[in-house]
Order: C-alpha cells, then sequence, then structure tokens
C-alpha cells in the first residue's frame, strides 16, 4: 500500500490564515537584510571569501521567497505594493544569479570535456572566488581539439562572469537596489496585509499554486523531448540558430511553478522540512537547466568565426553530450514526481 503523506494545500489539513504569510515574510525580509549586512561587510569582491558568496546566495534566497509567497498569496496583500515588489525582487535575485551560473557552466562544460576525453579520473579542484573550480586538465589527456574548445570556453565564459560579477556590483550600488532594499527594511516590520487576510484561509490559493504546477507537468511534451536519442534537440542547438531551445521552455516554466509551490508550502507549514520528493523533483529540473545552458554555450562557441575544424567537431560532441543530460534530467524528474503523486494519493 502507498504511503500516505499529508498535503498541508488539502482540505483534511488545519487552516492557515494570513498571520502564517505575515510571518513567514517577515522571516525572510528579515534574513535579506541580515545578508545584505553580511555581503556590505565583506565587501562582495571577487575573490573576498566564502562569506561573500553565502551572503550574496542568502539574497537571492530570501528575494526568491519573498517574491514567489507575494505572487501565491497576492489576494491577501496590498495590491499596488505588491505589484511593485515583485518584478524587482525578481530582476535583483536574477542580476545576483549571473555570476555564479557562469562559473558553474564553465566548470560543467570542463569537466565533462574532460570526461569525453577518455581520461580516466575528472579535473582536480582548485578554489576560485569562494567556490571549486575545475583546473584545466593537462593538455596531454585531452585531444588537441578539446583543449581548444576548453580554451574558447574558457575564454568566453570568464569573461561573461567577469562582467556579470561587475554588473551585480553596479547594481547593488545603484538607487534602483536602495528603494528595494528600503521596501524589504519596512516589510521586515509591517505586512501590507488586506483587511480580510488575517481571516482568510490560504490553503485554497496554495492549491492552486499546486494545480499549476500540476496542469504544467501535464502538458510537458514527454513524447518527443523525452527520448533517449532526441535527434531534434540536437539539430537545433548546433544550427545557426542562437535562439534558446525550443523543447526547453516548457520545462523551464514547471521548475519555476514547482518552486512556488514548495514556498506556497513553507508558507503554510515553515517548521516541517521539504519534502524529499519534491526536492529531488527540483534538484532533477535544476540539472535539466544546467545542462540545457550548456548545451547552449558549447553550440555558441561553435559558432566562433574562423575555428579549427578539430575545435568543433570536440565542440558538437560536448553539446550532444549535455543534450543527453538534458533527457537524463527529464527522466529523473518523471521519476520523482510519479512518486510524489503516487504517495500523495
Amino acid at each position: 500500500m502507498a504511503q500516505q503523506h499529508l498535503d498541508p494545500t488539502g482540505p483534511t489539513a488545519e487552516v492557515v490564515t494570513g498571520d502564517a504569510l505575515a510571518g513567514y515574510l517577515r522571516t525572510h525580509a528579515t534574513e535579506f537584510l541580515r545578508a545584505l549586512r553580511l555581503h556590505r561587510e565583506t565587501g562582495g569582491a571577487a575573490g573576498s571569501g566564502e562569506e561573500s558568496v553565502d551572503a550574496a546566495r542568502a539574497l537571492r534566497r530570501s528575494a526568491r521567497r519573498i517574491s514567489g509567497s507575494l505572487h501565491t498569496y497576492r489576494p491577501l496583500l496590498d495590491p499596488a505594493w505588491s505589484e511593485s515588489m515583485r518584478p524587482e525582487l525578481a530582476w535583483l535575485s536574477g542580476t545576483l544569479a549571473l555570476e555564479h551560473a557562469y562559473e558553474a557552466r564553465l566548470e560543467r562544460l570542463l569537466q565533462a570535456l574532460h570526461r569525453l576525453s577518455g581520461a580516466a579520473a575528472f579535473p582536480e579542484q582548485v578554489t576560485v572566488s569562494g567556490g571549486p573550480a575545475a583546473a584545466p586538465p593537462e593538455r596531454g589527456n585531452l585531444t588537441v581539439g578539446a583543449a581548444k574548445a576548453g580554451a574558447l570556453l574558457d575564454r568566453q565564459l570568464t569573461l561573461a562572469r567577469t562582467r556579470a560579477h561587475s554588473t551585480a556590483l553596479q547594481a547593488l550600488g545603484s538607487s534602483r537596489f536602495h528603494a528595494v532594499a528600503d521596501k524589504v527594511a519596512v516589510l521586515a516590520s509591517e505586512v501590507p496585509l488586506t483587511p480580510t487576510a488575517t481571516t482568510t484561509d490560504l490553503r485554497p490559493l496554495a492549491g492552486a499554486a499546486r494545480e499549476r504546477l500540476t496542469d504544467a507537468i501535464a502538458a510537458l511534451p514527454l513524447l518527443t523531448a523525452g527520448h533517449p536519442y532526441n535527434a531534434e534537440a540536437l539539430i537545433h542547438g548546433l544550427s545557426a540558430d542562437p535562439s534558446p531551445h525550443p523543447q526547453d521552455g516548457p520545462w523551464h516554466q514547471v521548475r519555476l511553478l514547482l518552486r512556488l509551490h514548495r514556498y506556497a508550502r513553507e508558507v503554510l507549514d515553515a517548521q516541517t522540512p521539504v519534502d524529499v520528493r519534491l526536492l529531488t523533483a527540483g534538484q532533477a529540473l535544476n540539472r535539466h537547466r544546467d545542462a540545457s545552458e550548456a548545451a547552449a554555450a558549447a553550440a555558441q562557441a561553435a559558432r566562433t568565426p574562423r575555428i579549427a575544424p578539430a575545435t568543433a567537431y570536440a565542440l558538437g560532441v560536448l553539446h550532444a553530450d549535455q543534450r543527453h543530460e538534458v533527457e537524463a534530467a527529464r527522466f529523473a524528474f518523471q521519476r520523482a514526481w510519479q512518486r510524489e503523486a503516487v504517495e500523495t494519493v
């Protein structure tokens, strides 16, 4: 018999009102301010250490949770305030995430090149800008094409990462950011709820967030996009068209909806640990996002003018490898979500 799993959005769960939402928002507003203070104390500069990296991560974490809660529970909040806050928090979270994303993408691609070249082990890890990154593999362990492909990716993604770091520093010093921080500071003590919020049950709104997620999952192009040898995905990625892969969009949307669902559950019961099945499904979708973006980076590098044929070939193999990683992540998500669905029946 399937294990029974209590859904806090369901009709048998205890009633939760707007007071819980206010407490949740105050908690994460306080976390935001604490992370901001730590970020300023550490300087937020490249190479400033783990504390600065942790502070930036905490800023993104709290900004996402505040923004997600404003979206799910917007009928219980002052509409003008809520609609002005959400895009600003999304801008901040996205801006702060770019530097780490480029660094992680380069590490992923260099390790994949190392693995595909037939080397016996992954490259040795070194610490770069407060986090682990792959040391460039010894050239003797790689073909000439793979070595040149790695060098090209290193140049392109390191430049992108440097620009993202500068953009993040500029954003944190801008009047736009200071306006966001001021609003979050007010939120830490005063949440603009509607007059009826303290007597309104949050569960229907949280349930609607779950329904949006399940509808999006039901609409995923599983027959095409989930095929283990998805030739259409490979051909599109190496074409001259640099636009995002058309099969990936619905999966990225599910990833965002799953995050909103998780945050909605946190509001209902902040003391309950994250459901392992939801966490596993979310991790699979994170891997899907990372692999699809890494494949796009490999394809973009392959479009660099006047590169050697061996370099282009290595980048094509790398692109195909990452697209297969995309398919593997989709399969892992489906298995995790099917278990989640069965055990909540």
